[in-house]
């Protein structure tokens, strides 16, 4: 029917657009006469909704209360002003107010009727060049039939001013040059119900519009400003007044089935009310409604019945206001039979119902009394629109007041008003600001549009059962970004009784530690919960995906927050490092306790027996090797890193290097007792410190080197486990950390070789078998110590080493010395030359 309407509409702008005084404008049908006129100095038009009308271009008996209240404000602003001498002195105004019963097509008669003046000449033919003697027209209510109004009258520079066409479509001056309004573009109320949405956390709404300008374009505003603040759509249908039943069940259906409880109604009360008769049929209660502005304060949608299915609705609309004078002008109208003036009949008639053409019916007087009746008509504690229609008939009587004032020294400055077009009319209602009555300040923007203020209302129950509607907050769309909404949430009611604010999400929010995961085919607000990864955290609510911790922090157990990683090393206030530390200082004390027994029975054969100078060099040594070990304890420097494998190496080459004096000495004794044999010689007691020194002097300089070259320094090992950072000491060198240790393996294994040949030579009280032990634990130690030490995470890896430095020290000590000691302390007849004598000849025997 729009787009016939639409088609219809563009063929009659094109013949009124033909130039010429020889052409003639042939009207399409025969004009309807105005329900209300009055001639004046300047002419106003009115188009209001008198009657509802469900089939278009039919019109029917429905009467619209409203309507007419808005028709009859007009003529009280116009009759207010007429009597004022402030404004227009000397001028009068007039009108001609017709019905569109809310079609389009209607809406467009009338309007042709109001340019051609068809009310006052008959004449079914005008000329195309004659000027209409309108000079504004005010309305219409709605979106479609005002767009189709400014359309047409715009090609003849007449202004159009709605109180009630939200539509931010008829903001666009290219297309509507002509016109303007006293309720904001639907523009802002749609980012305002979008902002409103996003204040009570709902993510997931369902949306609900009229099939027609103001629901389509003000909820493609809501859904594109919704999306932009996260919030996601379940569903979105459509509505009409002219839908089959089939189709406002299929609609309930869909809320019924619906897990969301937020319903978004962008909709014309007409269409909603076939909506609100299904729901209360199917008793779907509980949910809460976000309504605009054209229901959500709508006395005749607020009944008590409705009331169950909009309990506790919320929306904005228009700020409130009173108009002195209007209740009692409303109640003081009087039914007129003057052709012009009929519009009164039909209201007259359904309000006391009765009938002025009586048959069967009540007959009417024309004088029964309206202060007995309570409807829309005499109803006004809400003057929301009603207010719109006051400022736009006053808008107009101050652009005309301005215009023959000629402010600012602009204008025709001429006393004749009807030498007035409508187009200056027009350039002065551009610039026309004033001041009502309550205060707020009128004026237009470069598109025509007021500024946008809104109320937020609440629908609440009164004491009496009455439906009220409650400012809860504001929205001022003038003021800066994070300023222009404000509320009160206590004293909100809601859709439920728990006195909470209903939630509505599709998935509830992802606490942190955890990020959103999208679910595949859904919209975003629909998503899984996941836990961040190891070593990744979420600090916020909802977040979309996981901060990896720095290199030395690693996620807490929630994964809310990075936390530092512990520091990890062999520590003295440990256990292990504990029990390691006990048993080095227990080998160097007991080593300590042997020197000072070989020192006291250093006269003595078990002690003189293998060169006592080299076992007191070896005592030396091992108390090196078992305090070296202490070094490896504790944090890790740059000097105990330097230190640790340097004195390690070197002690363990002297301990070696005595013991492989001592074994080389049982050989040469051997050899020593053959006759003719020198052997003695070339081995004596100097040779012994020089091999002592040789060896332990290249060990030495290799160390020098490593600690000039490549000095070990201390470093933290952060990516070798998840949640420890080991300090640990880096070697510098690796391949001189491995020649150290070879060289040492290459001196043991040579002494145990030499230790194992002379293990059945008669020796003194068996030292190369012992030798021969100790070499063995020495090399079984340290050919394990690789593998372990290679495998061995963080400190572990230190106190491997510390065992084996410990273990070999220890097998040292206890095979080479302990022997000893327990003859000399335990067995002294067997600490004697004369057994010691009588042993060797035995063994030689």
């Amino acid at each position: 029917l729009c787009l016939l309407a639409d088609m219809l509409l563009r063929i009659i702008v094109l013949a009124l657009s033909v130039q010429g005084e020889d052409h003639l404008c042939k009207l399409w049908t025969n004009p309807d006469i105005p329900l209300f006129s009055k001639t004046g100095d300047f002419m106003l038009g009115g188009i209001f909704t008198l009657h509802n009308n469900i089939i278009e271009s039919k019109p029917t008996l429905n009467v619209k209360y409203t309507g007419y209240q808005f028709a009859e404000t007009m003529i009280f602003a116009i009759e207010q002003i007429n009597n004022r001498t402030d404004i227009l002195p000397n001028v009068s105004l007039g009108y001609k107010i017709y019905d569109s019963c809310g079609a389009v097509s209607l809406a467009i008669k009338a309007a042709m009727a109001l340019i051609s003046g068809a009310g006052e000449a008959q004449s079914s033919t005008l000329s195309c060049s004659q000027q209409s003697n309108i000079h504004t027209i005010i309305g219409e209510s709605a979106s479609s039939p005002t767009i189709g109004i400014s359309t047409l009258v715009g090609q003849f520079n007449i202004p159009v001013i709605s109180h009630f066409a939200t539509c931010a479509c008829l903001s666009n001056r290219k297309e509507f040059p002509t016109f303007f309004r006293t309720i904001p573009s639907d523009y802002y109320q749609s980012r305002a119900l979008a902002q409103l949405v996003k204040h009570f956390g709902w993510t997931w709404v369902g949306t609900i519009r009229s099939d027609n300008d103001y629901g389509n374009s003000g909820m493609a505003t809501f859904i594109k400003t919704a999306e932009e603040e996260g919030i996601c759509i379940e569903y979105s249908e459509v509505i009409y007044r002219t839908n089959p039943r089939e189709k406002f069940i299929k609609t309930v259906d869909i809320i019924k089935k619906a897990s969301s409880k937020i319903i978004v109604a962008f909709a014309s009360f007409i269409d909603l009310e076939f909506l609100i008769k299904e729901l209360l049929l199917q008793n779907v209660t509980g949910l809460q409604w976000v309504g605009s502005e054209s229901w959500v304060s709508a006395k005749n949608v607020a009944t008590k019945e409705n009331y169950r299915i909009f309990k506790g609705a919320i929306g904005f609309s228009i700020a409130n206001a009173a108009i002195p004078g209007l209740k009692e002008f409303l109640l003081s109208v009087r039914p007129s039979s003057t052709p012009g003036n009929t519009g009164l009949i039909k209201l007259w008639e359904d309000m006391f119902d009765c009938s002025f053409n009586a048959s069967n019916s009540k007959t009417c007087t024309g004088l029964e009394n309206l202060q007995v009746v309570n409807n829309l008509y005499t109803d006004v504690s809400e003057l929301r629109i009603t207010y719109n229609v006051h400022k736009a008939v006053y808008a107009v009587a101050h652009a005309l007041h301005d215009l023959l004032a000629c402010q600012d020294n602009q204008g025709p400055c001429k006393t004749n008003p009807k030498n007035i077009l409508p187009l200056q009319a027009l350039q002065y209602l551009k610039k026309v600001n004033f001041t009502v009555s309550n205060g707020e300040y009128v004026h237009f923007d470069i598109n025509g549009d007021p500024p946008a203020r809104y109320e937020l209302v609440n629908w609440q129950l009164s004491i009496n059962g009455i439906t009220e509607f409650v400012t809860i907050g504001f929205y001022d769309a003038s003021l800066s970004e994070g300023k222009q909404f404000i509320m009160n949430n206590n004293s909100i009611t809601w859709a439920d009784n728990d006195g909470k604010i209903p939630k509505s999400v599709c998935s509830e929010s992802c606490r942190p530690g955890t990020r959103k995961a999208t679910q595949k085919g859904k919209p975003v607000c629909c998503f899984d919960c996941l836990p961040c990864a190891e070593g990744e955290i979420s600090n916020s609510t909802d977040a979309v995906y996981c901060m990896k911790c720095p290199l030395e922090y690693w996620a807490n157990e929630e994964k809310d927050q990075c936390i530092l990683k512990d520091i990890e090393f062999l520590s003295y206030d440990e256990i292990m490092g504990m029990i390691l530390i006990i048993f080095a200082l227990f080998g160097a004390l007991l080593t300590s306790m042997i020197t000072v027994v070989f020192f006291k029975f250093r006269d003595t054969p078990i002690v003189k027996a293998n060169n006592s100078e080299l076992s007191f060099l070896l005592l030396f040594a091992l108390i090196l090797c078992f305090l070296c070990s202490l070094t490896f304890i504790g944090e890790p420097t740059q000097w105990s890193c330097m230190l640790r494998h340097t004195a390690f190496g070197i002690t363990f080459v002297l301990c070696i290097s005595c013991v492989l004096g001592k074994t080389t000495v049982v050989l040469i004794a051997f050899r020593a007792t053959m006759p003719g044999s020198n052997v003695i010689k070339c081995f004596g007691p100097t040779q012994q410190r020089l091999s002592v020194l040789t060896f332990t002097l290249l060990q030495t300089l290799t160390c020098i080197i490593w600690l000039v070259q490549y000095p070990p320094f201390p470093q933290k090992r952060i990516n070798s486990d998840k949640e420890i950072i080991i300090l640990e000491c880096n070697n510098g060198s690796t391949v001189i950390f491995y020649i150290v240790l070879g060289y040492i393996g290459l001196l043991a294994v040579i002494c145990f070789f030499l230790a194992f040949l002379a293990r059945k030579l008669p020796d003194n009280f068996n030292e190369a078998k012992f030798i021969t032990f100790s070499m063995l634990i020495f090399c079984a130690v340290w050919i394990t110590f690789i593998p372990s030490y290679i495998s061995s995470p963080g400190k572990y890896t230190v106190a491997v080493e510390i065992f084996a430095i410990l273990a070999s020290s220890f097998g040292l000590l206890l095979c080479i010395f302990v022997p000893k000691c327990y003859i000399i302390l335990l067995k002294p007849d067997k600490n004697s030359k004369k057994h010691l004598m009588g042993k060797i000849q035995s063994k030689s025997l």
